[in-house]
């Protein structure tokens, strides 16, 4: 059982961080380093010292007997990996500093082979699909729906997974995002307990569901549900740095070692003990403080969406929209906003909030933006955003911006990605793809969930996506033409 507040008990193990504490060490040690990293400490790099202070540089090291080895742990960063599973209610723990992308592509290496099928939500990360071109698996795509009047993808529908498992008795994972980048989740437990009964092994991106484990009210987590692994993004809302993450699981589908092993054939062997220890002290803080840390996140996301809601023609969803079916559950914690009621796409928003307010949004798409409330927020600059917005209206605000008229757009898979990325490809004009097979990807970013994909045909639906993201000033990236006028397909 996951305890979500341990409270300041010295005699509690959560309240060590022995990665953390060796570092220190080292650095009051004062060693004198004929290894790697050549800036030694700071001193060979004396801008980049200045830049980020002596005491980060201090502890940029390379591996060595008292700090053990991320490849094959075997001390401190063992101990520091145990309190991370023991925290998270799960049998085993990995650090990891590729980011999620790198423990999501393991998890999928870990349980399946080349030829392999798994069951997947199509609105899944871009990370999640490199997965299946690296190891040759075939995707089997569940709809997770489209919400009618916000335009976001939802979550798989249990009923929809059933079918996925009875049409595809032989498919070795169940994929889930839990949540997706929206707040959207699954009815996760059931899930876990039909793929469970076809011999199927759960997998859970929970890039975006860090506080899951330790707020009270929130949505059940991925090793409460019953999955077998789960990928989280502790820099997202868990206060680790950038690109540190953590892969988590139980060991009833998988030997542990194993997924070492898989970690190892992608990840550096020289694993940054900056980001390592960022996850070790950020885990110590979640286990100890917790529940009172998103506690505060749930009451600034909800008194920031009351007053975004109070401007007018903005809607900052919540709860109201969870159905039962593709939308189990929601996470208040994301300040997700609908923007077409002031006539505005949400990323005309988010440039306007960064090129004139000076306030940066996580994304905006078509029809919506995504403000991700954490710790370090404040009351402050949550009003700062709720009077930017209300400036925005009053001053851009046209009549209501009528959100494209599409639905879910089926992927056609022709070929498996495997297949399609190393294929002889020959180019041709975007606007003339119709009726080719892609061989790389399309996609948004954020939130990087693929538009088109390696092995799929370029339909006229996804074209006019494409066309119509672009025009609305979307991010839209993937091709190897970064001007996007031309498109790599299969010969």
């Amino acid at each position: 059982m996951i305890m979500k507040n341990i409270g300041n008990d010295h005699a509690n193990p959560q309240n060590s961080a022995p990665l953390y504490e060796a570092l220190a060490r080292y650095r009051a040690d004062r060693i004198v380093p004929f290894d790697v990293p050549g800036h030694k400490q700071g001193r060979g790099a004396p801008e980049l010292a200045e830049f980020l202070g002596s005491q980060c540089l201090s502890v940029d090291v390379n591996s060595m007997k008292p700090l053990d080895n991320l490849s094959h742990p075997t001390s401190v960063i063992k101990e520091a990996e145990s309190l991370a599973a023991s925290a998270f209610g799960a049998d085993s723990a990995f650090f990891m500093v590729g980011g999620t992308t790198s423990a999501v592509q393991a998890m999928i290496m870990s349980v399946c082979r080349s030829g392999d099928s798994i069951i997947i939500p199509r609105n899944v990360h871009k990370s999640a699909i490199n997965a299946m071109i690296l190891c040759g698996v075939n995707p089997v795509y569940v709809d997770p729906g489209i919400h009618p009047d916000l335009g976001i993808s939802l979550g798989m529908a249990a009923c929809d997974v059933s079918s996925a498992i009875r049409n595809n008795p032989g498919a070795k994972a169940v994929f889930v995002n839990n949540p997706t980048y929206y707040g959207i989740c699954p009815d996760l437990t059931r899930i876990a307990d039909m793929a469970h009964s076809a011999g199927m092994a759960v997998l859970a991106d929970e890039a975006h569901g860090t506080h899951f484990y330790f707020g009270d009210g929130l949505p059940i987590s991925a090793m409460a549900a019953g999955a077998d692994m789960s990928s989280i993004s502790m820099h997202k809302t868990g206060g680790s740095l950038t690109q540190s993450s953590l892969l988590v699981m139980k060991r009833d589908k998988v030997d542990p070692g194993y997924v070492r092993t898989i970690i190892n054939l992608t990840q550096t062997t020289s694993a940054s003990y900056l980001l390592m220890s960022s996850l070790d002290i950020a885990r110590r803080a979640l286990s100890t403080r917790g529940l009172e840390m998103f506690g505060k996140v749930c009451e600034m996301a909800e008194y920031a969406r009351s007053e975004v809601n109070g401007i007018g023609g903005y809607y900052a969803f919540s709860g109201e929209i969870i159905n039962g079916g593709n939308i189990a559950d929601f996470d208040v914690t994301k300040l997700s906003v609908n923007t077409l009621g002031v006539g505005l796409a949400g990323i005309e928003v988010y440039d306007i909030l960064r090129d004139d307010y000076g306030i940066q949004i996580e994304f905006g798409d078509m029809g919506n933006l995504l403000a991700i409330i954490s710790v370090g927020d404040t009351r402050y600059n949550l009003e700062r955003l709720v009077s930017s917005l209300y400036e925005i209206k009053r001053l851009r605000g046209r009549d209501g911006l009528g959100l494209m008229d599409h639905e879910y757009i089926p992927p056609v898979v022709k070929i498996s990605p495997q297949e399609a990325f190393y294929s002889p490809r020959r180019v041709v004009p975007l606007s003339s793809s119709v009726g080719e097979i892609s061989s790389e990807f399309v996609m948004c970013y954020p939130p990087g969930i693929p538009i088109l994909a390696p092995g799929e045909l370029v339909t006229r639906e996804a074209l006019d996506y494409i066309l119509y993201a672009l025009e609305r000033g979307c991010l839209v990236m993937g091709p190897q033409d970064m001007t996007l006028q031309n498109l790599n397909v299969v010969k």
